[in-house]
């Protein structure tokens, strides 16, 4: 052996032994700042970057933790699934699609919906998953939404419905699209119910979504810096030509201009929501009050 191959062989064994093993999931780089974060710290401040208030993308189950009362949760109607009814096949399989985005997410569906407590305040809950084929909405996602709207109706508590999706599913054609129009129908009735909806906008929420349920609430709220549009600002640009203004379809400027009634980081939303709920449920009452005192003066006039 020379000596040059020796001090090769003895800088790899050094390089070697000193080498860390650190496991490659302990640190996260925010894609905003690109500073370099914690896990654990990260999902004790609730998947919000500390150093500039990035909002991670959260799972339905991590939005039910972080939001609601602890074993609250009841979910409904996970016996529904989608179907390739189309037969539709693009550069995959439409059923491809779906068994990939059932392994991935370990969900049946881009929604998840049931009943809930928030500081033992009984509600209704659905929240989109945007890891399960972008969120799109198909005829489950619609039909889930409108159960449990129509649960809302029956029950008569509060609902909130966290919204994150890229709009219609593509790959169900026009059933996708009526679901636009089911889940707006079912929402005039508890309306018409005077029965609470308060929509969360998380992001993204685009499309048939943002065009449907997600902006229909009673109360518009948006996490920060969320995209909040229809069509995208490159497809809206070549339209009318023009250069959009800067934070164009974000939450800040939507707030600006009288799309929504707050911008709330998620640090907040738990709180805001208790307060919203808790004053719902006060005017219910009075109002109940009211039509009884009513109803006996009527009464006694009688």
């Amino acid at each position: 052996m020379s000596i040059l191959d020796w001090f090769a062989k003895k800088e790899k064994t050094t390089v070697s032994t000193n080498k860390l093993n650190i496991p490659g999931d302990l640190w996260v780089k925010c894609p905003k700042c690109g500073e370099v974060l914690f896990v654990k710290d990260l999902e004790a401040n609730l998947k919000v970057c500390p150093s500039c208030g990035y909002h991670f993308r959260l799972t339905p189950q991590e939005r039910i933790q972080y939001f609601f009362d602890n074993h609250s949760f009841e979910e409904r109607y996970s016996d529904l699934a989608p179907v390739d009814f189309l037969d539709f096949k693009d550069t995959v399989p439409y059923k491809d699609r779906i068994k990939q985005a059932v392994k991935k997410s370990d969900q049946t569906e881009a929604v998840v919906v049931g009943t809930a407590k928030i500081q033992s305040i009984p509600v209704n809950v659905g929240v989109m998953n945007f890891f399960f084929l972008g969120g799109s909405m198909g005829s489950v996602v619609g039909e889930k939404i409108t159960r449990i709207i129509e649960l809302a109706c029956e029950n008569g508590h509060p609902l909130i419905l966290f919204t994150s999706s890229g709009g219609a599913r593509m790959q169900e054609g026009i059933t996708s699209l009526m679901q636009m129009a089911k889940t707006s129908a079912a929402l005039a009735r508890l309306s018409d119910l005077n029965i609470p909806y308060i929509s969360v906008l998380c992001d993204p929420t685009t499309g048939g979504t943002s065009a449907s349920f997600a902006m229909l609430g009673d109360i518009q709220i948006a996490e920060p810096d969320a995209l909040i549009s229809f069509a995208g600002p490159r497809v809206i640009e070549q339209t009318i030509r023009q250069k959009l203004p800067e934070g164009f379809q974000r939450s800040e400027f939507l707030l600006e201009h009288g799309m929504l009634d707050m911008v709330t980081p998620r640090t907040k939303m738990k709180s805001v929501l208790y307060d919203l709920v808790y004053m719902f449920s006060l005017a219910n009452k009075v109002y109940s009050s009211n039509d009884e005192v009513q109803g006996a003066v009527k009464g006694d006039s009688l």
